[in-house]
Order: C-alpha cells, then structure tokens, then sequence
C-alpha cells in the first residue's frame, strides 16, 4: 500500500528538530512501552526508519528532518489502512 505522507514545518533548525524526535521517540517507548508490542528506531544521518507493533498490527515507515520541515512517510497495515 502506499504510505501516508506528512508533511511538519518546524521554525526548530535541522539539529534541535533531530534531538527532540530522539527524545520523543524514547519517551514513546517509557510511557507507552506496556502497550505495545515492539518498538524499534533507527537512524542514518537524518532519517529515521521506524517500526510500532501493538494488537498483532505493526506500523512501518521512516522521517526525514529538514531544515524546516519534518515528512513523515508511515505505511498503515491493510486494517488500518481502510
């Protein structure tokens, strides 16, 4: 299926838009790790490709920190999706 695309302005600069993602992003895994079934990040350079699972469905995509923009790209399983 084709991944759903957003686009976020952002006035934060590349570098502080990147550490408050990665501090999120951990956060996410604190105050919702019981809930979810896995969690996973990983970067290269200033993309993060991600995958969320929780009640046997997995969310998949990536983000790319711009210097004004975050997009993020999330590809929903097909119950999701609809």
């Amino acid at each position: 299926s084709k991944p759903l695309v957003v686009s976020i302005p952002h006035q934060l600069g590349k570098d502080e838009a990147r550490r408050r993602l990665e501090t999120g992003f951990g956060t996410l895994k604190t105050q919702f790790g019981q809930h979810l079934t896995s969690v996973e990040d990983t970067w290269a350079g200033d993309r993060m490709d991600f995958k969320v699972a929780a009640m046997g469905q997995q969310v998949t995509g990536h983000l790319e920190v711009k210097p004004d923009t975050v997009d993020l790209y999330v590809t929903l399983p097909f119950l999701l999706a609809m």
